[in-house]
């Protein structure tokens, strides 16, 4: 049996391994495009930004150490041209002498990838990509000199990778984004986290703006000139299925190619696996596309599995993902309630403010942690995490807490490790548990930084229990302030009017929600307090009202 695999990297190199691990007598042909078939492209940014000093360590294997371990035939700088489906061959090109010539197959998997999105846009041949070892050759020389000035089109995990690795080098950076916030999975609240960081570290970040045109040395935005030395794309990635299309392969909405559970095309014959792949949502069975490298892995073993006659479980696509940006590191996994909104599905949303380890320890870092899940149910939809330290793991409990069918109030009963230095005997994953717990069992009625206006309109009156000295540095127009420890001594003080509670992050609000509550107010807490709140669209536009 012949096995031909088009595109090494992590979803083509992983099932040619696989394969052989598991039958020795196989002829596995690997076809690769590019001059490296084993590298680590998730390291590419950083070897920009020199925190990854030699191009060496990015290659994971070579062609001849393939070989030598695995007895494959990788053929690098080699061009799959087109697919012959009733003679199962594929026609290739060398890239060094264009000499064409076919290799026929028993079984072909499709592992191309995904390639830069690269709009309409004038002079758009001049922005650099970054998806191969010879494009962040080309990017790394670019950017030689540390006073140049770079745009970096598109404000997503690449985007942002880069931004930091080019302030690393010294450059000035300028993040050019079409949507009103960085880092689309984020929910807005937690994206403001993220631009003040950028911010903090010196990179410019024009939101809602719009690439007309790029020059030799200029990017034209929202009709300005703006000066740049070096202009990349990071705008996105689509599928390359383009080689399925024109064999007739059935695609999917998306552009992605459309598989079965064992990762087969609509011909037996051919599998297709990694970002080319269309894969199945965990939450709601649609159609996505999620290019992330350890979802390649695990197809590209499938395929083997299921290519030896091994038996293959479907795996629905949760989306886990995370970035470190300078000081701040950015998880998400699942849904984020712009999704759930649009999808028209009910949800319930809690925001937390935990340390990442018990406070009474030195360097606790506090985190933003964001879970939604159903009201009724307790289903976990997502969770969206932006802090320091804890942060993955955390997000990495919840990942596997969805893909185990826990419910929110389950988090609670998660026996996770504790000691000063690692956790709290809380943890703030069992927290969003307790949380959750509260609130589907009907104990309290939180609500949202973006209900606090509608409230207000409707006669809604904020009050505020934090300190006095918390609430001179900022609060909620109109917020009358009673800290906590004197709230059942002036009860008398407070308006019988329906109250929104307030603190700094949430907590101290749920004691005097549930205290209020006992004493017969109207009162419901919000989620978050105003730490969430001030960091929201609604909070930021109403400071800086308030600042006028």
């Amino acid at each position: 049996m012949r096995v031909v695999i088009v595109g090494g990297v992590a979803g083509g190199m992983s099932a040619a391994t696989r394969l052989r691990r598991l039958r020795d007598d196989i002829d596995i042909v690997v076809i690769e495009r590019s001059g490296y078939v084993s590298y680590a492209n998730c390291g590419l940014p950083y070897y920009v930004g020199g925190v990854i000093a030699d191009e060496d360590d990015l290659v994971l294997q070579t062609p001849e150490r393939l070989h030598e371990r695995f007895r494959l035939d990788v053929r690098v700088a080699t061009e799959v041209l087109s697919i012959d489906r009733d003679r199962h061959e594929v026609t290739v090109r060398d890239l060094h002498t264009n000499a064409e010539s076919a290799i026929g197959y028993d079984k072909l998997i499709l592992s191309p990838g995904a390639a830069p999105v690269l709009p309409p846009i004038p002079g758009i041949e001049l922005a650099l990509p970054l998806r191969t070892v010879e494009d962040v050759t080309r990017l790394r020389e670019a950017v030689l000199a540390p006073d140049q000035h770079a745009v970096i089109i598109g404000g997503g995990f690449i985007g942002l990778e880069l931004a930091e690795n080019l302030r690393h080098r010294g450059l000035r950076v300028t993040v050019v984004e079409a949507a009103p916030q960085v880092l689309g999975p984020l929910d807005p609240e937690l994206a403001t986290l993220v631009a003040d960081e950028l911010d903090r570290h010196g990179v410019t970040v024009l939101l809602g703006a719009t690439v007309e045109a790029i020059g030799e040395d200029h990017v034209q935005v929202n009709g300005q000139s703006i000066a740049a030395d070096v202009v990349i794309a990071a705008i996105g990635v689509r599928p390359e299925s383009g080689l399925a299309r024109a064999a007739n392969l059935v695609l999917g909405p998306r552009g992605g190619i459309e598989v079965d559970a064992a990762n087969r095309t609509s011909d037996p014959d051919i599998y297709a696996v990694g970002d080319v792949a269309q894969q199945t949502d965990a939450l709601d069975g649609s159609a996505t596309l999620v290019p992330l490298a350890n979802l390649a892995n695990r197809q590209g073993r499938t395929v083997a599995d299921h290519i030896c006659g091994r038996a293959v479980r479907e795996v629905p696509a949760i989306g886990t993902a995370i970035v470190k940006i300078f000081d701040v590191t950015v998880a998400v996994t699942g849904w984020n309630e712009k999704r759930l909104r649009a999808a028209g599905r009910h949800f319930a949303a809690l925001h937390a403010h935990p340390g990442s380890h018990a406070g009474y320890y030195p360097g606790a870092q506090t985190m933003a942690l964001k879970l939604l899940f159903d009201p009724v149910s307790g289903e976990i939809f997502g969770a969206q995490a932006v802090g320091g330290d804890g942060v993955d793991k955390r997000i990495d409990v919840l990942a596997t807490a969805i893909r185990g069918g826990l419910t929110a109030p389950e988090l609670a009963d998660l026996e996770l490790a504790y000691a000063p230095p690692f956790g709290s005997a809380k943890d703030p994953v069992n927290m969003l548990g307790y949380m959750a717990e509260n609130t589907i069992s009907g104990l309290c009625s939180p609500v949202q930084w973006s209900d606090v206006a509608s409230l207000q309109a409707e006669h809604f009156r904020v009050l505020d229990v934090r300190s006095r000295s918390e609430f001179a540095q900022g609060s909620i127009l109109g917020a009358l302030n009673i800290p906590l420890d004197e709230l059942r001594e002036r009860t008398s003080e407070i308006p019988r009017e329906p109250l929104i509670v307030t603190c700094a992050v949430g907590q101290r609000g749920h004691t005097a929600t549930l205290l209020l509550q006992d004493h017969g107010f109207d009162v419901v807490n919000l989620d978050g307090g105003y730490q969430t709140w001030s960091h929201s669209p609604a909070g930021l536009a109403a400071v800086a009202q308030q600042s006028k």
